[in-house]
């Protein structure tokens, strides 16, 4: 599914229709050998794009019907996440329809049937197909296949006919939008004087001194906010706090635990298969059928737990052995021997300093002599894993640059399997190690083997009986029954400490989860229920192995937005601005060097000096990155010293010590392309929102899903 991946992040709206295409035709197989109470209102309209409303009726048939090809091609129904994806997409050819479609309309954009055939079998080929249709022997692109799998399109299953050509759709619509997001950013330009602002900004330079008093050295406490206060701000700044449509909860969870008797009959339970596990000829189908937990009868000693491999050396064939516990899972096992592999497993960590193989020489030599002396270091006494959290350049740092287990198949570069393949025993290569991505300092921390085990492992998990959970069921029930007011449920809390309430603020119309409560939607789509209000206490959810009762305690709408939504934000910003005002006023009635002034102003003035700002990475020592200094410090003249001004957290005194203009430049062409580059970059996501801006795109989903 790496192909899905990269073409969504490749073309936004279309990808995603040509993803889901993918999955329905692709998840039976090799496609050239031929393997082949939704309602939260009244309202029955799902959406509006265009002006034009997206009956739920329409809407569900068309995931219907790519449910019901998924379930053809694949065996089996789709789950949850399928069925989401396909939702996605469903609703992304509504937008590409109703949306895209008059565009592209207007503009007389069309892709003819030569076109596409170019696409799937000619010059161009898209890189969907191109990538699906790759030899597996050479890993290249073959024509060949495409063309056969074409010739046998006919005798296909209707199914896989119909799949192709929503995909063959697919690759229209996504060539319909490449054209016309080219037109768009064709039409941009870089003028030259914006070239000149960004040269300006990245190369002209000042040095200042500035006084600066933060506004964290005013407590808080003695600056008191009003309401009035923070209605006011609200009303003059409403472009910066947009509404929002959310729900803020509180609830009580009640786990659902497996009793004593539970456990006992657990216990019962797994000695019963140890017996049967001993006599059973067909002991890997037995362990299979009885398993909660499949886990592969030939085992690498990677894939062996380690409370088993310390008891390899002492089994004996046919023996049975456990049970071992792993969280709430138990797992006996028979041992039945061991078998040689074709392939070794190692495991082994690594300390890479990056080089690119395309580095100048210089670069290089440099990177080497670090992983000289780092490999030096670990020779001398020093701890591998200490060096790798300190020099590693990837993934694998934080883990002290452990790369797990890992088999000479292929799956690292060359010269680093070679190495660590050809290595006996375990501990430090001597030597580096060279590759494409640089210099490795390489441990051997398990030494590679063949061998595999033979092991029937029968994995039992603990779990409540039903008479356990419906007697948590009728805990939570009897709980919601009692409690069915905000302050009856609050009074409940108070009494019973040993009720777990948890909150969770603000949350989104389509959220899925609820905290760490996943697969959440039913409560979510209580939350937002018509009929929920604030104060009101939900029935008892299921969720996993606990059940849930819910207190609606806040609401925001997007349409309406009041202080209370954004209080704690109002509140930072007005006690901001109270601060300034009171810091400007003492500063305004100091006068002398800036030393005087913040000798004289007191504690928690600050007089700092900053050498070679520029406006493209200014950044100031105590204040970090604050424009308005910044822009002040730019708009002084050398030797002048500004009057006190509020930044973004604090108020400075600024003062340029030195300027030093842009050098002249007779070619501005580096600083066009890169300012026309950037700009290209942001075309596509900039699209996509005007259109969806234009067509009103009203999404209501969330309630009914």
């Amino acid at each position: 599914m790496a192909l899905i991946t990269k073409i969504r992040e490749k073309s936004g709206v279309a990808a995603a229709a040509i993803a889901i295409s993918l999955i329905l035709f692709l998840v039976g197989g090799d496609i050239f050998q031929g393997r082949s109470s939704f309602f939260g209102g009244s309202s029955d309209v799902v959406g509006e794009i265009g002006g034009e409303n997206i009956k739920f009726q329409d809407f569900q048939k068309k995931v219907e019907e790519l449910s019901q090809n998924y379930t053809q091609q694949a065996g089996r129904g789709p789950g949850e996440q399928e069925l989401a994806q396909m939702r996605e997409q469903v609703w992304n050819q509504y937008i590409m329809d109703l949306a895209y479609g008059k565009e592209y309309e207007s503009l007389g954009l069309s892709v003819t049937p030569k076109e596409l055939v170019d696409m799937v079998q000619g010059e161009n080929i898209h890189p969907s197909v191109r990538q699906q249709f790759t030899n597996p022997q050479t890993g290249q692109f073959d024509k060949n296949y495409v063309i056969q799998f074409l010739k046998n399109f006919k005798t296909m299953p209707v199914a896989q006919q119909q799949a192709w050509a929503n995909f063959e759709k697919s690759l229209s619509q996504d060539r319909l939008r490449s054209k016309y997001e080219n037109l768009l950013r064709m039409s941009t330009y870089t003028t030259n004087a914006e070239a000149q602002k960004e040269y300006t900004a990245q190369t002209a330079k000042v040095d200042v001194r500035y006084l600066y008093v933060p506004f964290y050295s005013v407590a808080d406490s003695t600056i008191k906010v009003s309401d009035s206060q923070l209605e006011e701000y609200l009303n003059s700044h409403k472009d910066l706090f947009k509404g929002q449509n959310t729900r803020s909860l509180q609830y009580v969870t009640f786990p659902v635990i497996p009793s004593k008797a539970d456990t006992a009959s657990f216990y019962n339970d797994i000695k019963r298969l140890a017996k049967e596990l001993a006599v059973t000829k067909n002991d890997s189908a037995f362990a299979m059928m009885n398993s909660d937990v499949k886990t592969p009868y030939y085992a690498t000693l990677a894939e062996i737990p380690e409370a088993v491999k310390g008891q390899l050396s002492s089994m004996v064939v046919g023996g049975i052995y456990g049970p071992f516990k792993n969280g709430l899972s138990y797992s006996i096992y028979k041992y039945g021997g061991v078998q040689k592999d074709s392939l070794y497993t190692v495991r082994a960590s690594h300390i890479l300093i990056n080089a690119d193989k395309n580095a100048p020489d210089s670069v290089k030599a440099a990177a080497r002599k670090r992983a000289e002396g780092i490999l030096a270091q670990i020779k001398g006494g020093a701890s591998f894993e200490a060096m790798a959290q300190q020099f590693g350049s990837d993934g694998t740092a934080q883990q002290g640059g452990d790369l797990g287990y890992f088999k000479n198949n292929g799956g690292m570069v060359k010269p680093f399997e070679n190495a660590v393949f050809g290595y006996s025993g375990t501990g430090l290569l001597p030597g580096l190690v060279e590759t494409d991505f640089g210099y490795h300092v390489v441990k051997v921390t398990e030494a590679k083997t063949n061998t595999r085990y033979k092991l029937a492992a029968v994995n039992r998990t603990i779990a409540p009986s039903q008479s356990t959970m419906d007697d948590v069921l009728r805990k939570a029930d009897a709980f919601a029954s009692a409690n069915d007011t905000k302050d009856k449920f609050e009074a409940a809390l108070k009494k019973d400490k040993s009720l777990l309430m948890l909150r969770a603020d603000r949350i989104q119309e389509g959220a899925t989860g609820v905290n760490n409560l996943q697969n959440a939607r039913d409560i979510v789509r209580w939350a937002f229920n018509n009929d929920t209000k604030i104060g009101a206490v939900s029935e008892v959810f299921q969720n996993d192995n606990q059940y849930i009762v819910a207190l609606e305690t806040g609401a925001t709408s997007k349409d309406v937005v009041k202080v209370d939504d954004f209080r704690d934000e109002l509140t930072a910003r007005v006690r901001g601005d109270l601060k300034a005002e009171q810091i400007t006023k003492k500063l305004g009635g100091i006068s002398g060097t800036l030393e005087q002034m913040a000798q004289k102003y007191g504690a928690g003035a600050l007089v700092e000096t900053v050498n070679d700002l520029t406006l493209a990475q200014g950044v100031l020592t105590s204040a970090g990155a604050d424009p308005t200094a910044l822009g002040k410090a730019f708009g002084l003249k050398v030797g002048q010293k500004s009057k006190p001004f509020k930044g973004e957290a604090g108020v400075f005194v600024m003062e340029t010590t030195k300027s030093t203009p842009a050098p002249a430049i007779a070619d501005l062409t580096i600083y066009k392309n890169s300012a026309k580059m950037m700009a290209a970059q942001r075309t596509s996501f900039y699209i996509n929102e005007a259109i969806k801006e234009n067509a009103k795109v009203v999404d209501n989903r969330a309630k009914f899903y």
